[in-house]
């Protein structure tokens, strides 16, 4: 009997074009941009982006290896966490936290 394919039930799905178009943007922006991907339930991952200035910004990705094999792509480095050194560079404008409480009523 020949071999045949078997497909993977552990297979990740696609990464999609934009997230990795977007993380490869946002990095070239801020000089270089370091990731941590946080589970976000049913609704996938979050991938949060630092920038080297400081700045930041986030994605949401269908699944964390989804998220991961974007970075990976992108060439972005991924975090294991939020280590001292990360969150003490970011920085946000003067409606930050304003922005953030909107984003998170609306969810």
């Amino acid at each position: 009997m020949p071999d045949t394919p078997v497909a993977s039930s552990q297979e990740s799905e696609p990464v999609p074009a934009g997230i990795v178009a977007g993380l490869k943007s946002f990095t070239a922006a801020h000089s270089g941009a370091t990731a941590v991907i946080e589970y976000v339930g049913r609704r996938g991952a979050r991938i949060v982006l630092v920038g080297e200035d400081g700045a930041w910004g986030d994605q949401l990705a269908p699944a964390t290896d989804v998220a991961r094999a974007a970075c990976k792509e992108a060439g972005v480095p991924v975090e294991n966490g939020w280590e001292r050194e990360l969150t003490e560079n970011m920085h946000g404008g003067p409606g930050l936290w304003e922005s953030m409480g909107r984003t998170a009523l609306t969810r």
